[in-house]
């Protein structure tokens, strides 16, 4: 459904996404972010789902065309990434490419890109809205005070890679700057979104149907409020 495309960093470097476009030109965008696997099918599937619900959605290639199968490769090329670099340039460069035909712009990120939606509502003044799956940043690197979009999280309270304490901390952070924000906790473990999460022969990654279909379409219902 999407095709390869090269956009601008804001330091003029190119870089390389997923593009699955919304009938609509002028739709409203919604920069995907991946998880630590890289710009895989399963990732691409989240954003010809968003094109189908009238999003033009954007999957920038964060690991420049490397994809892990295993968790060790994973783990390897996400302590390789520049977190900074990623969310400041590489997902800034994919909200402004968007930005040049959608008036409105949201990013949403799964895993590290759950982590890297949360430094994107720090660092990308340009984004309107922010939907963040089960991951967030060092809270150190969170300053709340520069977040102007509204957040939306979805959390898992079984959540061996991201605890749910971590959570509970960047709420107290979030309320303290006056965030507009909504965080839904479901009894899960990591990943619960991802119907490949079973596959990976990790005890600590479940696919749950129901809290997935239930947190689709919170995130639907928000995305629709605040980007249409």
């Amino acid at each position: 459904m999407g095709t390869s495309i090269i956009f601008k960093r804001p330091d003029g470097n190119d870089a390389s996404g997923y593009l699955a476009n919304a009938a609509r030109g002028n739709a409203p965008g919604v920069v995907v972010i991946q998880e630590w696997w890289g710009l895989q099918d399963q990732i691409k599937g989240v954003a010809d789902k968003l094109a189908k619900q009238g999003y033009r959605a954007l999957v920038p290639d964060l690991y420049r065309g490397k994809v892990a199968l295993e968790a060790n490769e994973a783990k390897h090329l996400m302590e390789g990434l520049n977190f900074g670099d990623a969310a400041g340039q590489d997902i800034r460069g994919a909200v402004q490419y968007l930005k040049k035909d959608s008036s409105k712009v949201g990013v949403t990120g799964f895993c590290m890109g759950g982590a890297l939606t949360v430094l994107s509502a720090v660092n990308v003044p340009e984004m309107d809205a922010g939907v963040i799956w089960y991951g967030y940043p060092p809270l150190q690197y969170v300053d709340a005070s520069k977040i102007k979009a509204p957040l939306l999280g979805h959390w898992a309270t079984q959540d061996q890679a991201f605890a749910i304490g971590g959570v509970d901390k960047l709420e107290e952070k979030l309320r303290a700057a006056k965030v507009k924000f909504e965080f839904h906790r479901y009894n899960c473990k990591h990943a619960f979104a991802n119907e490949t999460a079973d596959s990976k022969g990790l005890d600590m990654l479940k696919y749950d149907a129901t809290a997935a279909g239930q947190a689709w379409q919170r995130t639907m219902d928000f995305l629709a409020k605040h980007l249409k």
